[in-house]
């Protein structure tokens, strides 16, 4: 069936828009084979399948109308599997007439119906430029199992895409301002400055339905839109994002172009922008701004951003508490971290100094100073420490009413075994709950090298627990690193003479056993978890990438390393071809099992 649609464009010239299509070809594309025809009114169409009689009425038909009409012909042409054919076409126009009811001439009526035409013709054009790739690659694509499934080259699929000069065509059309049927007034509350942008409705409505409610609802070419400064000045970004498909942007402009992805409800955009941030974490900026893009997931209710954000500044904190942001985070973000048992810094003494300099930058009230000073575990500092702290920090000095019982119970914890201070105190407290410190007291690191190789080992020491008491004491520690650890059922057998029967080596996955080297009464009560923490390159920097907590073995997981790609040499979980690790034991008493984060 083909159908012709004839939009005369301008009066004098009697030129028309001719768009055939046939449904022949794709589905997809039936609407947007088109071609323009030169000014001059064509006298034959090679492709028209009207002849004889029908041309001939159609040719008096183009008598009868004046230029200004339009004209609608159509013919069909119906098969359905051997049942009768039909066939038919439609006129469809309008006869215009010397004066209309309201006195005006047919200059002044034909003027006007010029003008429409000619912004349909301009909508018309957008919508084709905006399909244009995809139908395209639907009109060249060939589906083999149409033509009988079969494997000769013949029957292989090609694609021919045009679809990077659509996206120019179309930055073109934005750029130029043609045939735009909308602007768009971008003002700042409190600023003179305001921005202009042409546009067209057609595209805006497409991409957004906040926009298509907007246009729908308001009355003339004008759309006046209230942001605030910062999405302001990347509006431009933004609507160009909605003609191109693509958008570049800095580390400072993800935030509002968020905002306006969010606000006109553009989910592509949107979750573009939020996979950004995320996977620019650990990106170098003067100012720091894994902070603020918490802040700001957190009030825009963006959940996979906020916890992303968090995970980063918890398991790299020591970066983030020397980096210029710290100072600036709110008081809501300072307790989030202070409550978490899973940060990982040098010492706890770290984590004081940088509260200590937030309370001096910001000057919070008392409330808040306290609860935050009351979150830090002073019974993981040593007693000299503590006794610096009483006497030369100004902060402590304060507040120090607020935290004496704290302060006095971390004396105690020092003074005495903690399994005996269990029979008189409350211990299952965070107060007694050791972090990840990196200090070489509580582990070490490992650097494997070309870890596809072979198992490797190593041997460490850390103190028994964080009490002075055991202060003196130490245990060395095995660890054992097999990057293709079998389960039982998958190890090679042996026959009775000791004759090694083959097996399949497949499916083996990394794995690290930490074992103590010898066993002592002092371990009684005493659990000991293991935590590896696996670095990784990003942004040129060197990252915690994931964090695993075990007994024993990292089989206890069971996703250790399953992302994991270490035969890959550009692996981001290799730097310069080798596994660094870091490995970190902390003690956990009977009565501290349960752990508060």
């Amino acid at each position: 069936m083909h159908f012709w649609i004839l939009s005369s464009i301008g009066m004098r010239s009697h030129s028309y828009l001719h768009i055939q299509c046939s449904l022949d070809s794709p589905p997809a594309i039936q609407p947007l084979l088109c071609a323009v025809v030169p000014p001059e009114a064509p006298t034959e169409s090679p492709t028209s399948p009207l002849d004889g009689e029908e041309e001939k009425e159609e040719e008096e038909e183009k008598e009868k109308w004046s230029p200004g009409s339009r004209y609608i012909t159509a013919t069909s042409e119906q098969r359905e599997r051997g049942e009768n054919e039909a066939e038919g076409s439609v006129d469809v126009g309008r006869t215009p007439s010397s004066s209309t009811a309201d006195g005006r001439t047919d200059a002044v009526r034909l003027a006007e119906e010029e003008k429409m035409v000619q912004q349909d013709a301009r909508m018309l054009f957008v919508a084709l430029c905006l399909h244009l790739g995809a139908a395209a690659a639907a009109m060249l694509r060939v589906d083999a199992a149409q033509d009988g499934g079969g494997s000769s080259s013949s029957s292989s699929a090609d694609t021919i895409s045009h679809s990077l000069t659509v996206v120019q065509r179309l930055e073109a059309l934005l750029v130029q301002g043609n045939g735009s049927d909308v602007s768009l007034r971008v003002e700042t509350p409190n600023a003179d400055e305001v921005k202009v942008i042409q546009a067209h409705s057609l595209v805006l409505s497409l991409q957004s339905h906040v926009f298509e409610e907007m246009l729908l609802s308001h009355n003339g070419s004008t759309l006046v839109l209230k942001e605030s400064s910062d999405c302001a000045a990347v509006f431009d970004k933004f609507i160009r994002y909605l003609y191109c498909g693509e958008i570049s942007l800095r580390l400072d402009q993800a935030t509002p172009l968020h905002k306006l992805a969010s606000k006109y409800q553009v989910a592509g955009l949107q979750q573009g922008i939020t996979q950004y941030m995320t996977q620019n974490l650990a990106r170098e900026s003067s100012t720091g701004h894994v902070a603020g893009w918490y802040e700001y997931a957190l009030q825009a209710g963006d959940l996979t951003l906020r916890d992303s954000c968090l995970q980063y500044m918890a398991w790299n904190l020591s970066s983030v508490l020397h980096s210029g942001e710290w100072v600036t985070i709110s008081s809501q973000l300072l307790m989030s971290l202070l409550r978490r048992s899973d940060l990982i810094l040098q010492s706890e003494m770290e984590l004081f100094a940088a509260l200590e300099a937030w309370i001096i930058q910001n000057e919070p009230d008392g409330l808040t100073a306290e609860n935050a000073l009351r979150a830090v575990r002073y019974a993981m500092m040593p007693p000299r420490e503590l006794f610096r702290l009483q006497t030369q920090s100004a902060v402590l000095a304060r507040y120090q009413e607020s935290v004496r019982d704290l302060l006095y119970m971390s004396y105690q914890f020092h003074s005495a075994s903690p399994l005996h201070m269990a029979k008189f105190f409350d211990v299952n407290c965070s107060l007694f709950m050791p972090r990840n410190y990196l200090s070489p007291l509580w582990g070490s690191p490992w650097i494997i090298n070309n870890p596809t190789r072979d198992d490797r080992s190593t041997s460490f020491q850390t103190q028994l627990g964080p009490s002075g008491h055991d202060s003196s004491k130490r245990v060395t520690w095995n660890a054992l690193f097999s990057p293709r650890w079998l389960p039982l059922s998958m190890r090679p057998m042996y026959t009775e003479t000791g004759a090694m029967q083959p097996t399949r080596v497949e499916g083996g996955r990394p794995r690290i056993i930490i074992t103590p080297a010898t066993s002592s009464a002092d371990f009684a009560g005493v659990n000991f978890q293991k935590t590896v923490l696996v670095m990784a390159h990003q942004q040129g920097k060197v990252v915690v990438k994931h964090v695993y907590n075990f007994h024993q073995s990292t089989e206890e997981n069971g996703d250790f390393l399953a992302e994991a790609d270490l035969y890959r040499r550009t692996s981001e979980y290799l730097i310069d071809s080798s596994l660094f690790l870091h490995i970190v034991v902390k003690p956990l008493y009977q009565t501290l099992i349960t752990t508060k984060i």
